[in-house]
């Protein structure tokens, strides 16, 4: 994995990373030493360091790392308890039809086995609020802030509502798994704050991501039409 995973802050209670696309934040199925949270253990000396939550292998942005097992449990419930503000950022189509700002509400299963997400009829468990930052030449970037935390839930929503992300292998339609080491078109989908009390220290924490979406600061270069 040849991209950096930097390192925003850190205290005797957590770490927080900024997590380049295709790195996966733990150990799951294939991805076993080349995770977010072994580099973190080895890099910073702390074999007891746990995340807290999950971000997508796909997805950049931000994570938040325990230092203490004994504290985990705290920090877990915070995004249980939706008492973290998490807002993330996009980068799809523009659709001047769309109308937004808009609280998209919806309910999302995702089955063992299947690898996309979809959504069924049913009381909502998934709750984004959708916005336009500001559209340029076809393309929008779109601020996410979500309510709850279903599986790929901020790309069912953007997908449901006409503007899937760039580079979804799996939104609109699943397409066929990318060689390994090609890192050409990433998700155009970035974790870019995270804002909590902290529920040991009762300080007051915002973070912010210091990443780009390429498709958005370089278009061309997203486009092949540039090295």
């Amino acid at each position: 994995m040849p991209f950096p995973l930097e390192v925003v802050h850190r205290d005797e209670h957590i770490v927080v990373a900024d997590k380049p696309h295709f790195l996966a934040t733990t150990p799951r199925g294939s991805h076993v030493a080349q995770t977010a949270l072994a580099r973190l253990r080895d890099e910073l000396g702390l074999p007891s360091l746990t995340a807290a939550h999950r971000l997508d292998r796909l997805t950049a942005g931000l994570v938040l790392f325990t230092v203490r097992p004994e504290e985990r449990g705290a920090y877990q419930t915070l995004f249980r308890d939706r008492r973290v503000r998490k807002e993330y950022e996009a980068v799809a189509p523009y659709d001047p039809a769309l109308v937004l700002p808009r609280t998209v509400r919806s309910r999302i299963v995702k089955e063992r086995g299947v690898q996309a997400a979809r959504e069924v009829e049913g009381e909502p468990n998934a709750v984004t609020r959708v916005e336009l930052a500001e559209h340029r030449d076809g393309l929008g970037r779109y601020r996410l802030l979500p309510e709850t935390g279903q599986t790929h839930q901020l790309r069912v929503h953007l997908n449901a509502l006409g503007v899937p992300i760039l580079g979804d292998p799996l939104y609109p339609e699943v397409t066929g798994p990318v060689p390994p080491g090609d890192f050409r078109r990433p998700l155009q989908l970035l974790a870019r704050r995270l804002e909590f009390t902290d529920p040991v220290t009762g300080a007051r924490h915002a973070f912010a991501s210091g990443r780009t979406l390429r498709a958005w600061s370089c278009p061309a270069a997203w486009a092949g039409q540039e090295p």
